[in-house]
Formats: C-alpha cells, sequence, structure tokens
C-alpha cells in the first residue's frame, strides 16, 4: 500500500507543525487522557469493594470474577469496532458519548439490587473502555512526532495507572465511610467533572492538519473497512506484540483489580487498608515505569531489549511475591512496586505496533494490543476464581468466602505462566529501530 506525494508532503508540515504547537499537544491529549483514568478506576474499583459485593450479592470467587470480568467482555466486542470508528470519525464525539455510557452505567450500578442487573450495567460501564485509550493515541498520533510517541504513550498509560491507584486505598476509604454504593455515586459524578473537562479542551486535530485530514479519510474511504481491518488484523506483529501487553498486565487485572488485596488479608491476615498499600504500589510503579520505559526504549532507539528485559525481571518478581513465605507488609510493598515498574515495559507495545503499521489505521492497528489486553481481563480474571473454587477447603465468614493458601497458589499460578509466554512473543517481535513505516 503507497500514498501519495501530496499526503506525504503534508504529513511532514503536520510534524512541523506539531513541534510548534508548545503546550496545546499536551494539554489536548492529557484532557482526553482523563477519560482514560477514570476508565481505570472503574476497571479496578472491585478491589476496594470486593467483600461488599460478595456479601450483598451472595456471590462466590467465581461469580465475583464474572462480575469483574462482564466489564471485560463488552470492551472486546466493542473493540472490534472502535479502531476503525475512530479512525474515520471525530475523536471527540466519540469520546463524549462513550464517556457518557461509562458515567451512567456505573451510576446505575450503584443502585443495582441483585446480581443480574449489576453484572448488565457494569457491561455498560466497559463500553467505554473500549474507546478511551484507543483514542487517546489516535489525538497523540496527530499532535506529536513519530519521536515522542514512546514516551507520551507511557505518560497516557501513567493516567491510566494513577486512576487504578485511586481505585485502592483511597476508594477503600471512601467505601469505608459511606458505603460502597455511595462511593460509587460519587464516582459517576467524577466521570461527568471529567466529561465537561474533555469537552472544553479536546481537539480532533491541530490548525493546518484539516487539509491532511481530509486526504486520510478520503484514502480510508477508498480502502474500505475490510481492507484496513485485514492490514490491523492479519499482521502477525501486531498480535505479538498484544500477546506481551495483555500478558504483562495480568499482574493489573489480578493481583491490584480484584484479588490482590484478599490474598493480603485472607493469607496475610493484614487489615482491608494495609492490604491496599502494595496493590497500590503496583500502580504506583507503573505510573512511575510507563513514561521511563518509554523515554529510554525513545533514547536506545530499539524496542525489544526493554520488553526482553521486563519479563524475566516480572517473572522473577511474581515468583517471589507467590512463593517467599512470611514476608512483612513492607516486603510485599516493595515487590509490588518493582512488579509495577517492570511490567511497564508493555507500554513500548503501542509505539512498536504504530512504527509497524500504516499511519493512516493507527487506532484499528491499536485497537489489536487493546483487544489482547482486554481479552486477558474477561479471560483470566474469571479463571482465576473458577480455580481457587476447584477446591473444599473454603469457608464462608459474614458473607465472604475465605480461601486457603493452595487455593491463592492455584489461581496465582497463570501470573508466572503468562509471563513466560510474554517472554516467548517479545523473541519473536521485529525490532523497529523507533522508525515508522510510512
Amino acid at each position: 500500500m503507497t500514498i501519495s506525494g501530496d499526503s506525504i508532503t503534508m504529513a511532514k508540515a503536520n510534524t512541523a507543525t506539531k513541534t510548534r504547537l508548545g503546550v496545546r499537544p499536551w494539554i489536548v491529549c492529557f484532557s482526553a487522557a482523563l477519560f482514560f483514568f477514570y476508565e481505570f478506576i472503574q476497571m479496578n474499583m472491585f478491589s476496594a469493594i470486593d467483600a461488599d459485593l460478595m456479601r450483598d450479592f451472595h456471590i462466590n470467587a467465581h461469580q465475583l470474577g464474572y462480575l469483574s470480568a462482564v466489564y471485560f467482555y463488552s470492551n472486546v466486542i466493542f473493540l472490534f469496532f472502535a479502531g476503525m470508528l475512530l479512525d474515520r470519525f471525530s475523536t471527540r464525539r466519540i469520546i463524549f458519548i462513550s464517556l457518557a455510557i461509562c458515567a451512567g452505567g456505573t451510576l446505575a450500578f450503584a443502585l443495582a439490587t441483585n446480581y443480574y442487573l449489576a453484572a448488565f450495567f457494569r457491561f455498560l460501564t466497559g463500553i467505554g473502555s473500549a474507546f478511551c485509550f484507543l483514542s487517546c493515541i489516535r489525538l497523540a498520533s496527530r499532535w506529536f512526532p513519530a519521536n515522542m510517541m514512546a514516551l507520551v504513550s507511557g505518560l497516557i498509560v501513567t493516567m491510566a495507572m494513577t486512576g487504578g491507584m485511586v481505585a485502592q486505598t483511597p476508594l477503600t476509604m471512601l467505601v469505608e465511610k459511606f458505603g460502597w454504593r455511595q462511593a460509587l455515586i460519587y464516582d459517576a459524578a467524577l466521570g461527568v467533572v471529567i466529561l465537561a473537562i474533555i469537552m472544553l479542551n479536546v481537539r480532533n486535530y491541530p490548525v493546518g492538519y484539516a487539509a491532511a485530514d481530509f486526504e486520510q479519510h478520503k484514502f480510508l474511504s477508498e480502502l474500505g473497512y475490510w481492507r484496513s481491518f485485514k492490514l490491523a488484523y492479519f499482521k502477525v506483529q501486531n498480535w505479538l506484540c498484544g500477546i506481551y501487553s495483555s500478558l504483562l498486565n495480568l499482574s493489573i487485572f489480578l493481583l491490584g483489580a480484584i484479588w490482590g488485596s484478599l490474598y493480603l488479608m485472607q493469607i496475610h491476615h493484614f487489615t482491608h487498608e494495609q492490604a491496599t498499600y502494595p496493590t497500590s504500589l503496583i500502580f504506583t510503579g507503573t505510573i512511575l515505569g510507563a513514561p521511563l520505559m518509554g523515554w529510554l526504549s525513545d533514547r536506545m532507539g530499539r524496542r525489544k531489549p526493554l520488553m526482553l528485559l521486563g519479563a524475566v525481571l516480572s517473572l522473577a518478581l511474581v515468583l517471589a511475591v507467590i512463593y517467599i513465605p512470611n514476608l512483612s507488609l513492607i516486603s510485599y510493598s516493595i515487590l509490588f512496586f518493582l512488579l509495577g515498574l517492570t511490567t511497564s515495559t508493555q507500554v513500548i507495545s503501542y509505539p512498536t505496533v504504530t512504527e509497524s503499521s500504516p499511519k493512516i489505521i493507527t487506532a484499528t492497528a491499536v485497537s489489536v494490543v487493546s483487544l489482547c489486553c482486554i481479552g486477558g481481563g474477561a479471560i483470566f480474571q474469571p479463571l482465576f476464581g473458577w480455580l481457587m473454587d476447584l477446591s473444599k477447603d473454603a469457608i464462608v465468614v459474614n458473607g465472604v468466602h475465605v480461601y486457603t493458601l493452595h487455593d491463592y497458589h492455584m489461581g496465582l499460578a497463570i501470573l508466572p505462566i503468562a509471563f513466560l509466554i510474554a517472554l516467548l512473543a517479545a523473541i519473536f517481535i521485529k525490532e523497529t529501530r523507533c522508525q515508522p513505516l510510512e
């Protein structure tokens, strides 16, 4: 596939425009990234309300995992369309609609009276997540030059991880003060505030980009949905990056989002608030690691070395978390922080994919990685719960299922296997040397 000389000229002019824009690209992209921040609160909030949900809805670990994973199911469904929609229609308008659905779903979840209604509203909440990261990358590809994409991608992920951290100790304290339903009503109100900020600050593209945008849409129209889908979804490189990113993300989805705090409470007898300190530090490690890994990768002019190193170190750290006995709260906090730091090399997958694909299908190509990541949550959260429920040793205390160390080891075995497969995927990823395809 080729692009006309006029389009290449406009792309070069656009890059020059980006470098002269000063603070404006940061305002646009990080206002949009507040959407990603908000979605990560919704994705990871079960860490703060898991025991309350088990008690109020009378459910076990498998049912709790399924209730959390419904969020990811809606993600998977809508991600097939999100990339192509964002490549073709107004990013700002799509953000508005999807964030409004997400905030409404959160409010309805807070008011749900039974398990199945809660699952339906959880599904609605997850729709927004299909669009949040892709919309940020779509905007960043228009507002920033290619040689800054790994850094910008890392900073956008940092915004998300800040939301994940807010869903730990701060949300837990809010839940303990007001109850989980009232806390989620405040959460829905936060979504409305973020929606207003985005509408004030986000613009689809910089001044002078309109002609290039018109050419891209014209080319996409000629290319068609099916051919653009094939260019993104039939490319092995994109799937390898997606597998790598998805499997390293499982420390967030399994330990940070839902099971980490229960594991520390039930096996190591920390209080609920104490148990959220290490899980918060997974997100803190990623907050620091995502931009750092992106910057280092850009600076080195290489993608693979850091991806390989991240997988190896993450494997060693998760084995320590699972199998070293009688660790203190400080030791777990350090290990969880380092795990977040090393798994943050998964952000390098995104610029690798954008560099390996035509610029005009950026969102569609990145949707492959997002689909893998969200699919990982959809599959492995309920699988973790199912593995724990295989045991007959669990007991129910005050409406909450309490599991044994052996039960948790059954579920946690997912992580070292996943990190080993991520390492194998990284080996086969082709080095782009930070150079875009076009």
